[in-house]
């Protein structure tokens, strides 16, 4: 059937973005659109093909499928498709078949991409993107440390003399130096300890730098945030900290790097907690982290900046604790190393958050030492971790459980088991384990454990095989009629999980991937980054998953902090009706590139082409 143009503007006038624009641009835009008439079955293009332009459904269905074929939608009347790939590089991320009987408006591609740039409620509602719905911080809290550090920092020989470290601060107007040997950190002076351990107890000038140095000082990689190194500047009360790439000192940031960057809000709560007595103490400075998750959304941070801060207070908490154990029980019988699994292993936790943590102890170890001392420290900081909001874990994986707080051996031994014996048990184990993080104690214990395990854990495909059948058990919330499959019973009906449907999928994806590219980084952004990085996830791929990420995490952060301003306990369950057409549109399509890239990996492949 023939449409005119009057039919085509009284049409647009009813649809997302184009009601939006002038009254008077309609008629004009109508011009532009061509009606194509379409039989069931019928290709309107298929996946890789260059598109023509956009498609709007004027009357019919269509149907959408990924690179595997697997249908991941079914539009009707009203719904537009093609942008994804119109948006990218003007090829087909998809195929589509009409449905039934269509009518459809085709809006050729240069045509489009003019409506984009002139009108900005078209360019924030077909540009899926990140950047185009935040503009870009720049604070302390979104700065990477490689813009604000000192590169090449000065260094000094270990052997060389306390005299001439003081000529060197003063020459270069700086307060701290680096001892480095072939380009590694073996540690750090400052004029503080030039005052306080040479001058102070009044030894000769010409001490060598090796006995007043801090030996093996904290540092942070480049990839670290400015926040990063504040929180640690307060928790330990140092003012300077070296920046170390791959056993390389590559600058520095102290203090006064960070005088005209402001983190104070995150920054301050890490000050009080690393100076508490008590569990209670702290959980009085936790209970303002709802306040602090609002602040942060409303300034316009990233979800995976808000995230990170967020989790730096659990992890000060954490070490906290485990000084006021010590301080307690007494110094550790042998070396120990507490961890962070879940959400904190990945640096990723929210306005909600249990505990997910255990204990790797020495292999000197007896089962007097673990059953007594390490079964008091964990009770003692997973009992204080509680009172400070972070609640115990429903399913016991915590160091309080005796198979959780064990040596290195037995670890060893349960890696090894998960690997060769991929059963249900074991591949939810693993998953869990293959987000542990150092918190607090002997790191080197966990060094070696993590890359062998992960050297074996790639090799073994039976083992991948497994993890990939695992990680496609949490289903994007999608139902096939353009809409959302919302929980059907109980407390949450009609309603979405936006951590178990939403965020625990990509998790889960860039886990896999970490896994098949042998990959160290635990944060699920930097595992997306470092797979594509790597191959195993291939540029257009990254980019549409990475996307779908950051709209689906900003969208749970965003539905906390509106409870929280409502005087509610943050939750991770959203209803649709909550939202705009647009925000319910977007995030429908975040949920399918997750389905397709699901589906990729389902059938052998790491990427979308």
């Amino acid at each position: 059937m023939p449409l005119t143009q009057d039919q085509i503007s009284r049409f647009l006038h009813s649809v997302h973005p184009y009601d939006s624009l002038p009254p008077e641009v309609l008629p004009e835009l109508a011009a532009k659109f061509e009606a194509w008439e379409v039989e069931q079955g019928f290709s309107v293009y298929e996946l890789g093909e260059k598109l023509r332009g956009l498609f709007l459904i004027y009357e019919g269905a269509i149907e959408v499928s990924d690179e595997n074929g697997v249908v991941v939608s079914h539009l009707g009347l009203r719904n537009s498709f093609g942008e994804r790939g119109l948006m990218r590089d003007g090829v087909a991320v998809t195929s589509a078949t009409a449905d039934a009987h269509s009518i459809l408006l085709m809006l050729p591609a240069d045509e489009f991409h003019a409506l984009v740039e002139t009108y900005p409620s078209a360019k924030r509602f077909f540009d899926r993107s990140r950047g185009s719905r935040k503009e870009e911080q720049n604070d302390l809290a979104t700065s990477r440390v490689d813009t604000l550090m000192a590169h090449d920092p000065v260094t000094i020989a270990a052997d060389d003399t306390a005299q001439h470290a003081a000529q060197m601060m003063r020459e270069h107007r700086i307060s701290s130096l680096c001892i480095a040997q072939d380009g590694a950190l073996q540690g750090i002076v400052t004029n503080r300890d030039l005052v306080s351990k040479v001058m102070a107890p009044a030894l000769p000038y010409d001490t060598a730098i090796s006995e007043i140095m801090t030996r093996s000082p904290l540092t942070l990689p480049s990839s670290a945030i400015g926040s990063d190194v504040l929180h640690a500047m307060m928790e330990h009360r140092i003012g300077h900290v070296p920046i170390v790439d791959a056993g390389q000192l590559v600058g520095i940031v102290t203090q006064t790097d960070l005088t005209r960057f402001q983190a104070v809000s995150s920054a301050e709560l890490v000050s009080e907690i690393a100076r508490a007595d008590t569990a209670e103490e702290m959980a009085a400075v936790t209970a303002r982290i709802p306040q602090l998750l609002v602040q942060l959304v409303a300034g316009g941070n990233r979800h995976e900046i808000v995230t990170r801060l967020i989790t730096d207070i659990a992890d000060t908490a954490t070490r906290r604790l485990l000084a006021l154990a010590e301080a307690k029980l007494g110094p550790a019988p042998v070396p120990y190393l507490w961890l962070a699994c879940g959400s904190q292993g990945r640096q990723e936790q929210t306005g909600v958050s249990d505990q997910d943590n255990c204990l790797i102890l020495d292999d000197s170890v007896t089962d007097e030492m673990r059953t007594g001392y390490f079964a008091d420290l964990a009770k003692f900081v997973s009992d204080g971790l509680d009172v400070c909001g972070y609640f115990y874990c429903p399913g016991d994986m915590m160091a309080t459980n005796p198979r959780w707080c064990q040596p290195v051996r037995v670890w060893k031994d349960y890696f090894n088991g998960w690997i060769n014996k991929p059963d249900p048990e074991a591949q939810m184990l693993a998953s869990v384990m293959f987000d542990l993080r150092p918190i607090g104690g002997h790191v080197d214990l966990f060094e070696n454990l993590q890359e062998s395990t992960l050297d074996a854990a790639a090799k073994n495909s039976i083992f991948v095989a497994h993890m990939v059948s695992n990680s496609l058990k949490h289903q994007p919330p999608l139902s096939l009629l353009r809409g959302f499959a919302t929980i059907r019973s109980g407390e949450h009906k009609n309603q979405l999980d936006l951590k178990a449907n939403g965020v625990v999928p990509i998790v889960d994806l860039g886990r896999v991937y970490a896994l098949q590219g042998r990959l160290s980084a635990v944060n699920t952004r930097a595992r997306l980054e470092a797979a594509e990085s790597a191959g195993v996830l291939s540029s257009s791929g990254a980019a549409d998953l990475l996307d779908a990420y950051d709209l689906i995490a900003e969208t749970r952060l965003e539905h906390q902090v509106a409870l929280v301003k409502k005087g509610q306990k943050p939750d991770n369950y959203l209803s649709p009706s909550d939202l705009s057409d647009f925000e319910r549109s977007h995030l429908r399509d975040a949920f399918v590139v997750v389905k397709s890239l699901q589906s990729a990996i389902g059938h052998g492949r790491g990427m979308l082409s």
